[in-house]
């Protein structure tokens, strides 16, 4: 069906359904038809459409209610292929039509999971690689940067300095990234924290770093519970994300920090039945396609100059956490999203 306060969601691929104040679907793009096989909804409830027990009607009344917007991950729904896993968001809306918007997205569970153990092997296995060729490296250079320095003061010619100077110079930024790159290896500094008071302490620092060109937006649920975490380790995974996105953006464009709690989430293969969402959002050129498969390697940048360790950390500290790092991107449009669980700690009382 068709309307004209929502032509411009008729080209998306997700199934979007807008919903009135008494629960009847007003608008269902072509994707929601495709994917649920829709005949004729209009004048029908979500009830009537989906059944009384579908948890995609149980969010959207919960959403009604109380006026929130809702993030379930990995539902499991009925469409015209029978049993599916979606991701739903349900935002209440203001508009004359409507009062509630419904976003469903397949995923593909079996993938999701062979993708996530696939990279957490590998990142493992890089981190052991690291960890032993740092401490390899690290011992001839303070001899590299010893020689150097009793080099200049042989030297009759003041001149020629200049060339150990920058023999230590060297040294000692190649030291800097060996360091930080076997930081990660000490174990998180847990207590409760407010996640917000993460996020603005990282929005004052690059704002504080960066051109009046960029614009860093909030938009939190201030109802989020107290998290167990470092917080040292997750304002670093953050600001390593954001930093990442405005150099993207070569610092001229807008990021968007987003706070919402996710539902039945599994991270790591465990099911928790509550989760902190964190989304870094820009609007910037997006990650190049050839980087994808690689981003939180270490080593690995898309920027001139740039070191690979800043995505590397953020994944190892979030992974410390229990938690996982996704994102979506494309041209004009990249999301990372955190997902940390809010009993991870409880459960585990050691981090991984």
């Amino acid at each position: 069906m068709s309307h004209p306060a929502f032509a411009g969601l008729e080209y998306l691929d997700a199934a979007v359904l807008a919903v009135d104040n008494e629960g009847y679907i007003v608008f269902a793009n072509p994707a929601a038809n495709s994917l649920f096989n829709l005949r004729d909804s209009e004048n029908q409830t979500l009830e009537q459409c989906f059944g009384f027990n579908s948890p995609l009607v149980f969010a959207a009344h919960t959403a009604l209610e109380k006026r929130i917007s809702i993030t379930e991950h990995e539902l499991i729904v009925f469409g015209v292929e029978g049993e599916m896993y979606v991701t739903l968001d349900v935002t209440p809306i203001e508009c004359p039509a409507a009062v509630l918007m419904l976003e469903v997205r397949r995923i593909d569970q079996q993938r999701r999971i062979v993708n996530e153990e696939r990279l957490q092997a590998q990142q493992q296995a890089n981190r052991e690689l690291i960890r032993n060729l740092a401490h390899e490296i690290k011992n001839p250079l303070g001899g590299i940067r010893g020689a150097a320095q009793l080099l200049a003061f042989e030297l009759p010619d003041p001149q020629l300095k200049e060339y150990t100077d920058v023999i230590v110079d060297e040294v000692s930024r190649l030291q800097s990234l060996l360091d930080r790159l076997l930081t990660p290896h000490r174990l998180p500094q847990i207590k409760e924290i407010n996640i917000h008071e993460v996020l603005e302490r990282v929005r004052s620092l690059v704002l504080a770093e960066t051109p009046s060109g960029l614009s860093v937006k909030r938009d939190y649920d201030t109802s989020m519970p107290l998290l167990i975490a470092d917080k040292e380790q997750l304002i670093q995974s953050v600001l390593n994300i954001v930093r990442n996105a405005i150099q993207a953006m070569s610092s001229i464009g807008e990021v968007i920090l987003r706070t919402r709690i996710a539902r039945q989430v599994t991270l790591n293969r465990r099911r928790h039945p509550l989760a902190l969402r964190i989304d870094i959002s820009d609007n910037g050129p997006g990650i190049p396609e050839h980087l994808k498969e690689t981003l939180f390697y270490p080593l690995v940048s898309g920027r001139e100059g740039g070191t690979g360790i800043g995505l590397h950390l953020a994944h190892t500290y979030i992974a410390q956490h229990h938690g996982v790092i996704e994102f979506d991107s494309r041209p004009g449009h990249t999301t990372f999203s955190i997902f940390l669980p809010l009993n991870a700690w409880q459960d585990s009382g050691t981090p991984l």
